[in-house]
């Protein structure tokens, strides 16, 4: 009779996750599909805003803007596909780093999560503003007013993608897991995002800017989730995860909740 022997990523005893089932998934899995999904959503959304959107829009110009665009039809379509896809790749992230989180803080991480969905849908609705100023290229003035209205709509909803890496900033901060440095980046870019959409909203004529160049948090989470991520078991990310609970400010954080808890004001776990 022979026997099967568990995989060193397994345990005897210890049921499998269920793959479905994102909550379930292992550090190694969640920071597998956010690594790749964030690279891949870098080449796509790259390509989509500013190798085929971009140079076929004319600022001010709506004639010479929708002339390009009818002259480079499958090029404009094929950018406004990418992004489509960059919105359902947001989602895979979303839910990837809600499972790396959880065991920070289970509250605060489905609430990172949630903003990064509420981000993917009005990115969504900026996206189809881009599919209708297409069916309008008849009607030049409209189309631009359409590909205007994308920009707005998207830069305001950066907003939310920066408050999204603010609290991925604090999770990775007090992780245990992450160097520090990581979320003190990853805040820095979540601020330079709020930056922007605040100064869409409220100066006129304003340029955003500040995502611009304070994207090293971005870039470095990738990097991590690839390279170190993908090698972090439960036990090392639950080790670091108490070890940072049993310092100073862990304590000092611990007895804040445990007040809460005894005043009514307790956490449910997600």
């Amino acid at each position: 009779m022979s026997t099967v022997r568990p995989t060193t990523h397994e345990t005897v005893g210890e049921p499998r996750p269920n793959t479905l089932d994102f909550r379930t998934w292992p550090p190694r899995t969640a920071s597998l599909v956010a690594g790749i999904a964030l690279a891949l959503m870098a080449v796509l959304a790259g390509f989509g805003n500013f190798g085929a959107i971009v140079p076929l829009v004319t600022p001010h110009d709506a004639e010479q803007t929708a002339g390009a665009i009818a002259a480079s039809a499958p090029l404009f379509l094929t950018g406004v596909g990418s992004l489509y896809v960059v919105t359902i790749l947001d989602l895979l992230v979303a839910a990837a780093l809600h499972a790396l989180f959880r065991p920070v803080n289970p509250v605060l991480s489905a609430a990172t999560a949630w903003t990064r969905v509420v981000f993917a849908l009005v990115f969504m609705v900026a996206i189809g503003r881009l599919a209708s100023a297409f069916t309008l290229l008849d009607r030049p003035e409209e189309a631009l007013r359409e590909i205007e209205a994308f920009t707005a709509i998207w830069v305001t909803g950066l907003g939310l993608f920066g408050i999204h890496l603010v609290l991925v900033g604090y999770l990775a901060y007090r992780s245990g897991f992450m160097a520090r440095i990581f979320g003190i980046l990853l805040g820095i870019a979540g601020l330079g995002y709020l930056l922007d959409a605040a100064g869409t909203v409220f100066v006129a004529g304003f340029t955003a800017v500040f995502g611009q160049f304070l994207f090293v948090g971005e870039v470095a989470l990738i990097f991590w989730l690839l390279i170190r991520g993908r090698r972090l078991t439960p036990g090392e990310r639950q080790g670091a995860v108490e070890a940072d609970r049993m310092s100073p400010v862990g304590h000092a954080r611990a007895n804040a909740d445990a007040a809460s808890t005894r005043s009514g004001v307790g956490r449910r776990p997600v």
